[in-house]
């Protein structure tokens, strides 16, 4: 009764919720280097739509449609899955500081795309994507691993093994993906990869959106359908387990889908840290950490925080696109310092 009257105290967020995303994607594409009349973007969507029939300037057209929309679809795509990911690690991992960047996924996933697509691994077999994938994969079982040979358990000192082990998995992909680039990319090769890997939705467009709204309506939704086990993961998984939980399979599905929208966005647009990290924490505060609320909420406001994120980055300096990666590192290490000195006075 308590659960149910939680959730209907806050339905106004799934009613809300459209709405806040329909307008972080209108910000996004509204608003560019170029300044183009609301008007119009106005008319270019609602042509596209079906609502209009006018003529358009191809000009408008393809900076508004194909560039900015689908650059605001992508970016509120990946702000969701990686919000999710981290949202997933910390519960299941029991520890607030758990996300892919710090495990050494997002290093891991920009290995394995360099590799395929500079070092040509796979041999042609393999798409950037899956590169991306089978580097976070390995990467998330060797920090496991290593966390395990550490005496890595429950408690802080599980905790802060967690955390080191997946530093130093992602300082050695970090060195992996450098080698790679310094072996076999060109100076031009070696500098577009290096502002990539720092965050760039630049060279996103429509077809890209086809590849990451699946995987992250797939991910939402393997999520939504395991939040009784994220709520009882909270409280270990030897009390998981004596709740009819099946511990192994609900880590294997769940751990495997934070891995695999992580890699996604990565092969799509660069690794991009402290999303993951610090939308679930601040959606703590607001929702409270019942995760029948927390992962609509946590999804929602990953996808504006990255939507808005993207358009600092095409803003703050006139004639030059900043890697997202900066801005949500310049926005997200304050906020996290914050809520980390909140929660300390609480």
């Amino acid at each position: 009764m308590r659960q149910g009257a939680a959730v209907h105290g806050l339905g106004w967020l799934f009613w809300l919720a459209p709405a806040v995303l329909a307008a972080a994607l209108l910000f996004g594409t509204a608003v560019g280097e170029t300044r183009i009349p609301l008007a119009t973007v106005f008319d270019v969507l609602a042509t596209k739509a079906g609502f209009l029939d006018r003529a358009i300037d191809p000009i408008e057209l393809s900076v508004i449609w194909h560039y900015r929309m689908s650059r605001a679809v992508v970016a509120a795509c990946g702000g969701a899955s990686l919000a999710l990911s981290g949202l997933i690690l910390q519960a299941l991992l029991r520890n607030p500081l758990a996300e892919p960047y710090l495990l050494g996924i997002s290093a891991g996933a920009s290995t394995g795309a360099v590799a395929v697509t500079v070092a040509g691994f796979g041999a042609g077999l393999l798409s950037m994507s899956a590169g991306a994938f089978a580097g976070a994969i390995t990467a998330f079982v060797l920090v496991a691993l290593l966390a395990r040979a550490a005496g890595g358990g429950t408690g802080m000192r599980g905790a802060a093994v967690i955390i080191l082990a997946g530093i130093a998995g992602s300082q050695m992909f970090n060195a992996l993906t450098a080698l790679i680039i310094a072996q076999s990319a060109s100076a031009e090769q070696a500098r577009g990869i290096m502002f990539w890997l720092l965050g760039n939705l630049s060279g996103v467009r429509w077809p890209d959106t086809w590849l990451v709204l699946p995987m992250t309506l797939a991910g939402l939704g393997i999520t939504l359908w395991h939040v009784r086990a994220l709520d009882a993961f909270a409280f270990g998984a030897e009390s998981a387990a004596a709740l009819g939980i099946d511990v192994r399979r609900t880590q294997v599905v769940l751990i495997g889908t934070a891995t695999l929208v992580t890699a996604i966005m990565v092969s799509v647009a660069g690794a991009i840290g402290f999303v993951g990290l610090v939308v679930p924490h601040a959606m703590r505060i607001l929702v409270g950490a019942r995760h029948s609320r927390l992962v609509p909420a946590t999804a929602l406001a990953g996808a504006v925080f990255l939507v808005v994120s993207d358009v600092v980055s095409r803003i703050a300096l006139p004639g030059q696109v900043l890697p997202i990666g900066v801005v949500t590192a310049l926005v997200g290490a304050p906020a996290f310092a914050f809520i980390m000195v909140r929660g300390r006075q609480r």
